[in-house]
């Protein structure tokens, strides 16, 4: 048995500094390489939007139906997913989703027409179901609050590069139209899907599901990571009464933070899977240059999510940082909607900016503002219904573009629902102040002056 003590001490903020160092040295780039991984299965079809049409016949509509049916899938499977990872570890299961969503993603070369493409996006949003709210609980159970929001950030920007890099690597791909009798689209799904399955096995040799079994962790850094968190769960538990799960249902804060994340992922997605398709209307654009121009607005986010992040964590004040994003998405998706095609580009730059830096700093603000008994599970019931957003945003733009031959009313409608989303943060009641947990660390490797008082968290 340990002899650390049950509450830490100033004395163990040295081995705290350095086991957490260690877990995002080593596990958070693998969550990164997986969210890479991740977000090019899901997006790809994006920069294939217009062959399919070509090829197959399918059209904007079903286009988007078809990109929307993934996010049906996640919900309706994410519980049962996070339920199972109980029982098999995290280990096992976040790399078995990364492998299975490989070979649906891979199988999405046998596409044949309208109906292939629904079944297949549907069974790849079951293959995935779980890996984000998994991941998100996952890291709290390694790190302290005063890591996460630096965690959520490191991690996230797996999808970010992947959005940035995916046109340069579909791009090419694309190109390979008739190598061995196949279209250059279903180059594109076989070698990216089959990229995720290697990455899914790489993942089960690198990850531990307890802090115990990590042997890169020496026993005094086991114990002072361990009586951190438990100290930090205590004090948390200490400001409510002991929920059941199924409160979590009935408490106004999760419809609250679900309608502002199902904001935030319309955002996300409609640029996903459209964001080719604006770029596409710049004159002279081929897959290679539209490629390479859809990576700018997630370069730009990158900066922006980590700098956002990093604000958070220094300074509690994440509900201010979370408005600003929230209504900088606002006036970057308006913009994008009232100008040409290459300023659209420069505006959807800006919206990028405030859409994709929500990530780091919303989810350690809901983590703070529930019991830790039940996090895990809201978490899931979050992400679940706001990853709704994921299929009404594709769908609805795909029903716009039909139409009007336009995506310039759906970009207008995410303006104003990102505006409305800013303005339903200002509900959002500051976390009750957590007692200290006896040590507050602002960054790795350095102590926070003793002769301060702990910093609160919104």
């Amino acid at each position: 048995m340990s002899s650390l003590p049950s509450h830490p001490t100033p004395d163990h903020e040295p081995l705290l500094s350095s086991a957490c160092g260690k877990i995002m040295r080593r596990i958070v780039p693998i969550f990164a390489i997986m969210m890479f991984a991740n977000q090019l299965d899901r997006a790809n079809i994006g920069y294939a939007e217009h062959h399919l049409e070509a090829d197959l016949g399918i059209g904007a509509a079903a286009y988007g139906l078809g990109a929307g049916l993934f996010f049906i899938a996640y919900v309706l499977f994410e519980l049962p997913s996070n339920a199972l990872m109980d029982r098999f570890g995290p280990r096992l299961w976040l790399s078995r989703i990364c492998v299975t969503w490989g070979l649906v993603s891979a199988l999405m070369f046998l596409v044949q027409g309208e109906i292939s493409f629904y079944v297949l996006r549907f069974l790849l949003g079951i293959a995935e179901a779980g890996f984000v709210p998994a991941v998100l609980y996952y890291l709290t159970q390694w790190l302290p609050n005063t890591y996460r929001g630096r965690a959520n950030a490191r991690y996230a920007v797996g999808a970010l590069v992947a959005f940035s890099v995916g046109g340069v690597i579909s791009g090419p791909l694309l190109a390979m139209d008739g190598v061995l009798g196949l279209h250059g689209w279903q180059w594109m799904f076989l070698i990216e899907g089959l990229l995720s399955v290697a990455i899914g096995v790489f993942a089960f040799f690198r990850l531990e599901s307890r802090i115990e079994n990590a042997s890169w962790l020496t026993q005094p850094e086991k114990d002072a990571l361990q009586a951190e968190l438990d100290a930090e769960r205590r004090a948390a538990a200490a400001t409510a009464d002991h929920p059941r799960w199924w409160t979590v249902l009935r408490d106004r804060k999760v419809a609250l933070f679900a309608f502002i994340y199902f904001t935030v992922q319309m955002s996300i997605y409609a640029n996903t899977f459209w964001l080719p398709s604006v770029v596409r209307g710049i004159d002279r654009a081929d897959d290679i240059t539209v490629g390479l121009l859809s990576s700018l607005p997630w370069i730009c986010a990158i900066v922006s999510m980590f700098t956002l992040s990093r604000i958070g964590d220094r300074t509690g004040r994440r509900k201010e940082l979370l408005i600003g994003a929230l209504l900088t998405a606002a006036v970057g998706s308006l913009g994008a909607a009232l100008v040409g095609p290459v300023l659209a580009l420069v505006m959807l730059c800006v919206a990028a900016m405030g859409f994709k830096s929500i990530s780091p700093i919303f989810w350690p603000i809901v983590q703070r503002q529930f019991h830790p008994v039940t996090v895990g599970f809201t978490i899931a019931i979050v992400n679940s219904i706001a990853n709704l957003g994921g299929f009404v945003a594709p769908y609805g733009f795909g029903l716009v573009k039909e139409h009007t031959g336009s995506t310039q009313w759906g970009l207008i409608a995410l303006a104003l629902l990102s505006a409305v989303a800013a303005v339903a943060t200002l509900f959002v009641r500051n976390a009750p102040r957590i007692p200290d947990s006896g040590t507050q660390i602002q960054k790795v490797g350095h102590r926070a002056p003793t002769n301060q008082p702990p910093r609160p968290t919104r």
